[in-house]
């Protein structure tokens, strides 16, 4: 290579293509050249270099978030404006009820029933033709608890006349706890027939109590009113069973309602009396407060001699002595039956004796046993 060609060239400040000294312009980028002298050919030629910026790390790395953040602020603002942006939806945190935990209460202790004391056994002496079935019907009790309490035989046939025998007594049955009567005023006012009225424009009291036949006293009452004044719209009972009489047959009184039936008290059912109790007296309770024309109809039967023996009477009170001339005759134990029933007088007899009817349910029936006298020992015939 020649040394001199070498010195005398140049080299393209654009492409680095090495051209000639004297070249206005270079062959391969074709940039126009302004020719130099020697001294400034051999000079090197520098290329542009951008400016170079010195940073720290902690501040690199906060530009760095800024325009991080920069940029998330303009691509929401863009997104936003398209409507492809939807707000997230709250969904609240379901917060914990406490649960309630039910205290069980206190279990109420049970009241107990009250228990009857079994009646004492009756002594009883076998007479001829007697056997077991025959003592316990005439006793109302079963034949093995009179074969059980004496020890008999299963058979019962070892009786013997004159042997002393112990016959139990019926259980006496417990007595219903008395109803709730009403008093003679609310029986009077529900057995009352009410038709309701609804005041007109013009009506007035005494128009209402023409129209009813029914007197303004008796509308004020049943319709707790304190002046005869009343008002449009107003509703009134007029109560039909306080109509005014009218001329022409007397009209029949509504009758009242009927009783329920008495609950009996005394004697106990099944017990029994002997020649020793004077008196039998007969009780129980109220049904409430009689009307002059009411009473009790006691019904007593003797069970034993059939219905020969029958008494029927009345009493205004709670209790019924039973005649000593109804006491059966004879050692032998009659059984007695009795109830009770509410009567109501209808009329009177030609004798000018009163006619009764029955105003409401009878009670159950009871029982009791009556001796008639002392019971006789018939004698053991001695064996020789």
């Amino acid at each position: 290579m020649n040394p001199q060609s070498t010195s005398t060239s140049r080299i393209c400040p654009t492409c680095g293509s090495k051209i000639g000294e004297n070249a206005t312009r270079c062959q391969v980028c074709g940039r126009n050249l302004v020719p130099t002298d020697s001294k400034s050919a051999n000079r090197p030629i520098q290329g542009s270099r951008l400016p170079e910026i010195h940073l720290s790390l902690p501040v690199a790395i906060g530009v760095i978030i800024l325009l991080l953040a920069l940029g998330g602020v303009v691509i929401y603002s863009v997104l936003s404006g398209t409507g492809r942006v939807t707000q997230p939806t709250v969904t609240p945190t379901a917060s914990l009820t406490p649960t309630i935990t039910s205290t069980p209460l206190p279990s109420e202790t049970p009241t107990p029933l009250p228990s009857f004391t079994p009646l004492p056994p009756v002594e009883y002496t076998v007479k001829s033709g007697d056997n077991c079935s025959i003592i316990a019907a005439v006793f109302k009790v079963s034949i093995n608890s009179v074969i059980t309490l004496n020890n008999l035989p299963a058979d019962c046939g070892s009786l013997y006349i004159g042997q002393k025998l112990l016959v139990p007594q019926p259980t006496p049955t417990a007595s219903p706890l008395p109803s709730a009567t009403l008093s003679e005023a609310d029986s009077t006012e529900q057995a009352c027939e009410k038709v309701s009225y609804t005041v007109g424009e013009n009506d007035t009291l005494s128009g209402i109590a023409n129209a009813y036949r029914v007197s303004m006293d008796s509308i004020k009452t049943f319709n707790g009113l304190t002046s005869d004044t009343v008002y449009q719209g107003q509703t009134l009972n007029i109560p039909l069973c306080e109509r005014l009489p009218t001329a022409g047959p007397t009209p029949t009184p509504t009758a009242p309602p009927p009783y329920g039936s008495p609950n009996l008290l005394l004697p106990a059912d099944g017990t029994s009396f002997t020649i020793q109790n004077e008196t039998v007296t007969l009780q129980w309770a109220s049904i409430g407060e009689l009307r002059q024309n009411e009473t009790y109809k006691v019904t007593v039967i003797d069970v034993t001699d059939g219905a020969g023996r029958k008494l029927v009477d009345y009493s205004t009170d709670t209790k019924y002595i039973v005649p000593v001339t109804f006491r059966p005759a004879g050692n032998t134990p009659h059984v007695i039956r009795w109830s009770i029933t509410v009567a109501r007088q209808t009329g009177t007899t030609k004798d000018g004796n009163p006619i009764w009817e029955n105003a409401g349910a009878s009670s159950y029936e009871r029982v009791f046993t009556w001796w008639g006298g002392v019971p006789e020992t018939t004698p053991i015939p001695v064996q020789q």
